[in-house]
């Protein structure tokens, strides 16, 4: 099983539009899973800039994943998800 990774973009937007609740991620995913999942936090995803009036900030990216409009939850699910089709 391959490690699984997430980044949390902590740039502006993404700061302003709801990103400052997923740095809790940053805490929770380490205890919940361990060594499966790494975690980082990233100055940019640059995901905002593609298409910025269509902006669905704040992203995370969970390995090759982007989530839109991403909350603690559903990044969460995403994890849950991955980890149970490697299973």
């Amino acid at each position: 099983m391959s490690k699984i990774t997430v980044k949390v973009c902590m740039g502006t937007t993404c700061f302003v539009m709801g990103g400052s609740n997923l740095q809790e991620l940053i805490e929770i995913i380490p205890r919940r899973y361990g060594d499966k999942v790494d975690v980082e936090g990233s100055s940019c995803l640059e995901m905002c800039s593609v298409q910025w009036n269509y902006s669905k900030a704040p992203y995370v990216k969970v390995d090759d994943d982007i989530i839109e409009e991403a909350t603690v939850e559903k990044v969460l699910s995403v994890i849950e998800e991955k980890l149970g089709a490697e299973k």
